[in-house]
């Protein structure tokens, strides 16, 4: 081979900055000489960094729909990585919870009662939170503890978000019930009430221990409250009106222990990674 590509041209090339038609016959040339390859091989640092950035380029996650519209809207790269990745704003536990609110809607249009549903509707963003959270149940539970965001507020920003779906799940199954009136939003209280209250609990019994246990209080609650009632169609005390005013109660009161431990959040972190 009597042609060989200029050594200044392979310096150009190894930087990319060769420019067509010259690239072109760089790019057939060094397929088959090893001459050229060697030169190349002595600048080919730049070459070799570029290759590492388009393994990262081709190795980095692509973001989903939902992460895109977040992007769009202007939130934070890492923050949106962090929503996306909320294992309950996936479309599994979206689906099981409108299948829970499918069952509980046909429930009370056939029992004409909205008794089942109100039991289970403040249950759903209790669950929805308790599971966004927590080493043993949140799968990018790492990555959330490297991330350049406060405990609390992390917490804060996958419960804004698990309500916004839940809560609004729940809304659009109230649609289903027009014939109820008022009394079929008497979930809504209760519902911020368990939330609340799992969430303040969390800070010292954990993500999983905290919101069992209001969990199974609800349930106790309302068997309770079943036990004394009058009549298969009575309103359950919950859903009354002091019942809820109680909620609302519980609700800032919880509301308010939270905010005072919110740095427990932080040592909650420190001790799982």
């Amino acid at each position: 081979m009597t042609w060989h590509v200029d050594d200044g041209d392979l310096r150009a090339y190894a930087r990319g900055e060769l420019a067509a038609p010259m690239l072109w016959s760089a790019d057939a040339h060094l397929m088959s000489c090893g001459r050229c390859r060697e030169v190349l091989a002595s600048v080919g640092e730049p070459v070799d960094a570029g290759w590492e950035r388009l393994d990262a380029e081709l190795d980095a996650p692509r973001p989903g729909l939902f992460e895109r519209l977040l992007l769009r809207v202007g939130v934070a790269d890492h923050l949106a990585r962090l929503l996306a990745a909320t294992p309950v704003l996936r479309r599994s536990w979206l689906g099981a919870v409108v299948a829970v609110l499918v069952t509980s809607v046909l429930a009370a249009q056939t029992t004409e009662s909205p008794t089942l549903f109100l039991a289970l509707a403040p249950l759903l963003p209790l669950a929805g939170v308790a599971l966004s959270y927590g080493p043993a149940l949140d799968p990018t539970y790492e990555m959330a503890v490297v991330s350049p965001v406060h405990g609390f507020r992390l917490l804060m920003i996958r419960t804004v978000a698990v309500l916004a779906a839940g809560l609004g799940l729940d809304g659009l199954a109230t649609l289903a019930l027009p014939g109820y009136g008022l009394r079929v939003l008497a979930w809504l209280l209760p519902a911020l009430a368990l939330t609340s209250t799992g969430l303040a609990l969390s800070a010292r019994l954990g993500p999983v221990l905290a919101p069992s246990l209001v969990g199974g209080a609800w349930v106790t609650v309302l068997l309770a409250a079943d036990a004394h009632a009058h009549g298969a169609t009575a309103t359950l005390a919950p859903f009354t009106a002091l019942g809820q005013g109680v909620a609302a109660a519980v609700a800032a009161l919880a509301g308010g222990l939270l905010f005072l431990s919110r740095d427990r959040f932080d040592r909650l972190q420190g001790s799982a990674v």
